[in-house]
């Protein structure tokens, strides 16, 4: 993956972002006038190598729905030879906040699409090549992979036609025999019945 600057996330605060309903460490809506989390900025840092480390710091600090957002981001704004790449962690960690809420099958399906995506897959210059056929295969209903309500498909690539041979599918950056192998590690514990919550710990991102 290159280190050009990654365009803002699309998404923009409401107007009345300081009435937003507060969330808990794990995404989940708190009454209104509860402290919450406080809510992330709306600039994505500017590498995806910062990216990477900054959802790094959210996972290692429990906050695993922030770190989510962070990535969700990273994966509506990067080029189309790399969303398969975002989409799959982003899923792996929606899993992470599915087993926190003691959700085993939820947990389970983001998992098993998570690591569908980040299989490596043969590339037409448009992008993966089964993404034409079924652009949302590995989503589930609703097309965000975020516990709550989506808030649409990712948008068009964004301008600057994607340099495939450049990028290199993002290795550079993920340890992506890290990543799929914990959370294949975690899929086998949650298919066997297990809810891991008192041992849990997250994925390692980066590679080193």
């Amino acid at each position: 993956m290159n280190d050009r600057p990654i365009p803002r996330h699309r998404r923009e605060p409401p107007p009345l972002a300081a009435a937003q309903r507060p969330r808990d460490r794990l995404g989940r809506p708190l009454p209104y006038g509860s402290p919450g989390v406080p809510p992330l900025t709306e600039d994505l840092p500017r590498s995806p190598r910062e990216i990477l480390l900054a959802a790094q710091n959210l996972l290692d600090e429990g906050l695993y729905f922030q770190a989510h957002e962070v990535l969700e981001a990273a994966w509506k704004a990067a080029p189309a030879l790399e969303r398969d790449l975002w989409r799959g962690l982003t899923q792996i960690v929606v899993g992470l906040v599915h087993v926190g809420r003691g959700n085993r099958q939820g947990a389970i399906t983001l998992l098993r699409r998570g690591l569908a995506g980040l299989v490596p897959r043969p590339h037409t210059s448009e992008g993966p090549a089964s993404a034409a056929a079924t652009p949302d295969s590995t989503l589930p209903p609703g097309g965000s992979g975020r516990p709550p309500e989506p808030d649409g498909p990712p948008p068009a690539e964004p301008p600057g036609k994607a340099d495939g041979a450049g990028s290199g599918w993002g290795r550079r950056d993920v340890d992506l025999p890290g990543v799929t192998g914990w959370a294949d590690d975690l899929l086998r514990r949650l298919e066997a019945g297990e809810v891991p919550v008192a041992d849990l710990r997250p994925p390692r991102l980066l590679r080193s």
